[in-house]
């Protein structure tokens, strides 16, 4: 981009911002896709319970798994290029999954697709870093990429919904093709590339992390079916905290680590890691189990159940693009604490649903609480991870990001399928105990939240304070790590 002068780059801001836009709103759509669409890939291809969960974390794992790899790769490679890459894979793995005829052709390909996602997701956020400076633009456009969120979920889970109802499952798949194919001619003509640079790619890093996340997620899982006991259980588990542990000490050693560990130096940044794991490991709960709620106990068609998720969506679209005058108003700590405790309110009503609950008042209402929390902190938890980053480190902070977004929530769905598959009374028989079954693991869920909130008040919030008082700085010119009190 040094070609190119500030005015070229301003002209070309709403172009790439579109185009950031639309490949993470192509993500989202699918992640929501897949949710409504649940019970009918289970009928289909005859997942049971706990093996379901795969289906969302085959994903995640390696989506989460592989992103510090991408970003590096979007780093030495060009961004551009990389960005294209991701695409492609994931448009390609798409496809193959709407055609998919068996549990482990559905999950391999699931894999793939987060190899794609891997690499696109830290070229959004590099790129969007890249064309808009700190400050007020860098917020605004953030608040935009995390407003995405809300659009694509909304979409998504009325999109799959339809196409369970009305054509396949397998449609909601094959509408990424058209899509990934005119985002990448867009990205070739309007996004410029990056240099290319010279370095090594940290495989064993990656591999380790990957490797040691994947194996540590399959113990939990496998302990819902085989309980804790099972050997195969012991050994996962112990085999994915001996990768983990191997995995820092690479990065120690590493000339050019996936991982470079000073981005840890921040205890702004660290909060905000642990904060963003915790909070979607308590949410993906709402989203995956929800549904399930909805049309196992309430008896919904999918097309009724992605429409019954509109209460939490379009709450969460409105307070995203909301983030930037409210962050004006209230800071960015306070508009983060708030967003967790709408949060946690909303969970704990969930976690009180029976078999008779009305939609009205025992699920949407809850739902409102959920969106209105998720709109407010996603954009905040965003801002304070990328904050004060070098250049040469920004493609490995915007992947350490998504690392935290996608391994939170393996990790917080495979804990809470543990619950799900535990949690019985005798006090309860026959479909009674899916309900039951599901209010442990709302209630699991607010205590994930609570312990995200924890590590903001405790983490975050003390850092940021510091950085005030020795700021003197006017608001409009703050930097982000002061702009985010």
């Amino acid at each position: 981009m040094d070609h190119l002068s500030l005015t070229e780059i301003k002209q070309r801001q709403g172009s790439v911002l579109a185009i950031i836009m639309a490949s993470y709103l192509m993500i989202v759509i699918d992640i929501s896709i897949v949710i409504t669409g649940l019970p009918k890939i289970k009928d289909a291809l005859g997942f049971s319970p706990a093996s379901l969960s795969w289906v969302q974390n085959a994903y995640t794992l390696a989506f989460g798994g592989l992103l510090l790899l991408g970003a590096r790769a979007g780093d030495l490679l060009g961004r551009r290029r990389m960005f294209i890459v991701g695409l492609g894979l994931f448009t390609f793995a798409s496809l193959a999954i709407g055609m998919a005829q068996s549990p482990s052709w559905l999950l391999a390909f699931r894999a793939v697709q987060g190899v794609g996602a891997a690499i696109l997701a830290p070229s959004t956020l590099a790129l969007l870093s890249m064309y808009f400076p700190e400050g007020t633009e860098r917020t605004r456009a953030l608040s935009y990429y995390a407003a995405a969120a809300g659009i694509g979920a909304t979409l998504g889970l009325v999109l799959g919904g339809l196409f369970a109802d009305l054509v396949s499952w397998r449609a909601g798949f094959f509408i990424n093709l058209p899509i990934g194919i005119g985002l990448m001619l867009a990205a070739q003509r309007l996004v410029v590339e990056t240099p290319k640079h010279s370095g090594q790619f940290d495989v064993a890093g990656a591999l380790s992390s990957t490797l040691g996340m994947s194996s540590l997620v399959f113990g939990i899982v496998h302990s819902a079916e085989e309980g804790w006991a099972h050997p195969l259980t012991a050994w996962t588990i112990g085999a994915g905290i001996a990768l983990m542990l191997l995995f820092v000490v690479i990065e120690r050693r590493a000339k050019q680590p996936v991982l470079p560990l000073r981005l840890f130096a921040s205890k702004a940044r660290c909060g905000a890691y642990v904060a963003r794991m915790l909070f979607l490991g308590g949410m993906v709960g709402f989203w995956f189990f929800a549904t399930q709620f909805l049309q196992g106990v309430l008896g919904f068609t999918p097309l009724e159940a992605g429409l019954a998720f509109l209460p939490a969506t379009l709450p969460q679209l409105i307070i995203a693009m909301s983030v930037p005058g409210l962050v004006r108003r209230f800071g960015n700590t306070k508009l983060l604490i708030g967003g967790l405790v709408f949060c946690i309110a909303g969970l704990a009503l969930l976690g009180q649903v029976a078999a008779h609950t009305p939609y009205l008042t025992g699920v949407a209402l809850p739902m409102i609480l959920l969106g209105i929390g998720q709109g407010a902190a996603l954009g905040p938890l965003t801002i304070a991870a990328v904050t004060g980053v070098a250049a040469e480190d920004a493609g490995a902070a915007s992947g350490l990001v998504n690392v935290a977004h996608q391994l939170g929530g393996s990790l917080g769905l495979g804990v809470l399928v543990v619950i799900y598959s535990a949690a019985s009374s005798s006090l309860v028989t026959g479909p009674e105990i899916l309900v039951h079954r599901i209010a442990s693991v709302m209630d699991a869920s607010a205590v994930m939240l609570t312990l995200s909130l924890a590590a903001v008040l405790t983490l975050i919030r003390p850092a940021l304070r510091q950085t005030v008082e020795t700021s003197k700085c006017d608001l409009s010119s703050l930097e982000p790590e002061a702009d985010l009190t």
